[in-house]
């Protein structure tokens, strides 16, 4: 026979659920932060106890419309408002909140009690179902990526036709969605066209559409994507493999606003905002007679150029972090992270297929990973290290400490093909010091050759 315990601790209860709990005394300094608290806002009880609230959550009320403010001056509760607060790291996370007066045995208020419930899952798989991507939800904070954040805004409210140019899997689709629901265009549809996967007979249907009869087994109308995108977006990615023969008409569309179906006897207005994407150089194909100069022109009003992920390795672990959130929803599993050892061998990666290359490598190891982090040994063969990375080789015993740091520092800037600053990232150290170690591993202090570091068998 089970015997419980007649009165359980209180925090103890309030620990142990998965709801964040706190307290704020009547000058709003927060006076209890439970378990779940600390982990949805990644910060610890101790660092929150004592400060007042609004310098903890920075949420999208705490200006003026507080919940918990509201609760205490009509001395009742509220439930289920749903806000976003802001973490120490910047990244926004919407949240559930209720909020109640807190009383004391006599009766009187002596502050105020606020639940929240985390919504990131909820908000993800909506996102994912939906399609309904904002710049916010592009992973990255590093500089180049903020260049383009700062001038996204304005490039949405504006009709101007857009050119995406970026090596595949850049992410030019989920910029074209970002601009698209941040546009006045936003409540209207958003049609993709992949104008590389159609064969060139069967694009200028699609693209256009066709009247009953057009040709053989034209049985009745068919709108094409311009039309199903009236009044909207239509995204045409590949647009550099678009044949010269639909290039012209093309141009129509983009001069005059209006194109005909095959078999049509007249023209249709078209309402709708072009954003084009490319991984080829269009000059290029401009120079080699497989581009008209005249769309070139008529597309480049704004370009994007996305960068590359070997180009942008600082925002790798917020890209992991994303990309595991997602694959644990999908999945139903709770891995926690990757472990140091990986996210290492991750850091030295060129990545040619860029981010659909790491959420790829990610995927993989999710299959072979089943709880704690990902180990090296989850991952993809060609990312498996050759020997084990705490073992020093045996070319290494007969070498003084000072030519061990110049091999190091060598082989790091071979690895990132003599980028510098990538080579200060792998190594974590400041430019100033990787420029001292440069000029101290000078040729003559020890026979090393980057290319010699393997003896042939």
């Amino acid at each position: 026979m089970m015997h419980f315990p007649k009165e359980l601790p209180c925090e103890a209860i309030l620990n142990s659920i998965g709801d964040g709990v706190f307290t704020v005394d009547l000058a709003w300094n927060i006076t209890y932060f439970n378990a779940a608290a600390s982990r949805i806002t990644r910060i610890p009880a101790h660092a929150a106890i004592g400060r007042k609230c609004w310098e903890v959550f920075r949420s999208s009320i705490c200006d003026g419309a507080c919940a918990l403010r509201r609760s205490l001056e009509q001395q009742k509760p509220i439930a289920n408002k749903s806000i976003f607060i802001i973490r120490p790291d910047g990244k926004k996370i919407p949240i559930s909140i209720s909020a109640a007066p807190l009383h004391n045995d006599l009766g009187t208020v002596i502050g105020g009690v606020e639940t929240f419930r985390d919504l990131s899952d909820i908000a993800l798989m909506r996102r994912t179902l939906t399609g309904t991507y904002t710049f916010e939800d592009i992973v990255g904070k590093s500089k180049a990526l903020t260049k383009i954040f700062a001038i996204l805004p304005q490039i949405a409210k504006n009709p101007a036709t857009v050119l995406l140019c970026g090596e595949s899997g850049t992410g030019k689709e989920l910029f074209a969605k970002a601009i698209h629901n941040l546009s006045s265009r936003k409540s209207g549809p958003l049609i993709s066209v992949n104008c590389g996967a159609l064969p060139a007979n069967l694009l200028e249907s699609e693209l256009f559409g066709y009247k009953a009869g057009a040709f053989t087994d034209a049985k009745k109308d068919k709108p094409g994507r311009f039309q199903l995108a009236e009044g909207g977006t239509i995204f045409l990615d590949e647009i550099g493999d678009i044949p010269l023969s639909l290039q012209v008409k093309l141009l129509r569309v983009l001069q005059e606003k209006t194109f005909e179906p095959l078999g049509a006897t007249r023209s249709i207005s078209a309402d709708v905002r072009i954003i084009a994407a490319t991984n080829k150089n269009l000059m290029d194909q401009v120079k080699a007679e497989r581009f008209r100069l005249d769309l070139y022109y008529r597309l480049n009003v704004v370009q994007l150029e996305l960068p590359p992920l070997r180009e942008r390795l600082e925002d790798l672990p917020l890209l992991i972090d994303h990309f595991i959130q997602r694959l644990n929803l999908l999945q139903n599993k709770d891995i926690q992270g990757v472990s140091e050892d990986v996210l290492a061998l991750l850091m030295r990666c060129d990545y040619p297929g860029n981010i659909r290359e790491l959420e790829n490598i990610l995927e993989y190891a999710f299959i072979l990973c089943n709880t704690g982090f990902i180990q090296a040994e989850h991952l993809p063969e060609y990312l498996q290290p050759r020997q084990p990375v705490t073992s020093l080789s045996s070319a290494h015993v007969s070498m003084t400490m000072e030519e061990i740091k110049c091999q190091a520092v060598l082989q790091a800037l071979e690895r990132n093909h003599g980028k510098k600053m990538q080579t200060c990232q792998e190594l974590e150290i400041s430019k100033d010091t990787l420029r001292r170690m440069l000029k101290r591993c000078q040729p003559t202090s020890f026979s090393y050759s980057p290319k010699q570091t393997q003896k042939k068998p």
